[in-house]
């Protein structure tokens, strides 16, 4: 009876240790995604700055993070039948970590995709491009899925990151697509796949005729420069003259 009572605290003992390294592994794996946001966000916040200090305009307008619930992780891991497993889950779930990026313009997006695949520290895993090649609902974005590396205490970690990068318009369509697609409970009415489709052909026209727009204004602000640079020279045979004036003898 006291032996049987013994190996009961001992099993007790070995399954409460057993409980808190998976809790340790658990809090280790959330926060090396947290940590590879925050690295991949100073990136983008120090091209903000460039575009702010160095130029006079800034392409990004807004940038949403995200880490994926416990729930949504063993949710999409139960879709893809992967086992519980953080090694797997670290290797086959690669948007557990999410950014966003707004811009204004389609030509941002490929602007900015350059900037940050340039780096040398990024590695480009994978390009999704819903731009040029739609999803069959209309969905339209870039995205990428890249590897940022964590600096640890002991160790260097190179940590899965999906970047989506969209304009305003595609991210107004793709919220409110989200919205109706749980809210139908991912059974969207045939009428209303419809109209989302013809929604997004809309943004797509609307963002081809803002680029058109912002193109021709930045041709008329060249002009503008350059006609207003022209004042402020002088004619350089006007310049002679007024030299051979100032030494004419009173």
């Amino acid at each position: 009876m006291e032996r049987d009572r013994d190996a009961m605290i001992e099993q007790e003992s070995v399954d409460l240790e057993a409980v808190k390294a998976l809790r340790g592994k658990i809090t280790r794996f959330g926060l090396m995604y947290r940590f590879a946001l925050e690295e991949i966000g100073t990136k983008v916040n120090i091209l903000q700055e460039e575009f702010r200090l160095m130029h006079d305009y800034n392409p990004i307008e807004h940038v949403v993070t995200r880490v994926k619930s416990a729930k949504s992780i063993v949710l999409k891991a139960q879709r893809k039948h992967l086992p519980l497993k953080l090694d797997v889950i670290r290797e086959q779930i690669r948007d557990i970590a999410g950014i966003r990026i707004i811009c204004s313009f389609v030509s941002d997006i490929y602007r900015i995709s350059e900037m940050i695949q340039s780096q040398a520290d990024v590695e480009v895993v994978e390009v999704k491009d819903y731009i040029r090649n739609p999803k069959p609902n209309g969905y339209r974005s870039l995205h990428l899925i890249l590897k940022i590396p964590v600096f640890m205490s002991d160790r260097t970690e190179r940590v899965y990151v999906e970047m989506q990068i969209r304009t305003i318009a595609m991210d107004f369509w793709a919220s409110l697509e989200h919205k109706i697609y749980y809210k139908y409970n991912k059974q969207v009415p045939g009428h209303l796949t419809r109209q989302l489709l013809e929604a997004a052909n809309t943004v797509a026209e609307l963002d081809r005729r803002m680029e058109h727009i912002n193109e021709e204004i930045n041709i008329l602000k060249e002009n503008d420069v350059k006609d207003d640079f022209g004042d402020l020279l002088l004619d350089p045979r006007e310049l002679i003259r007024q030299m051979m004036k100032s030494n004419e003898p009173s």
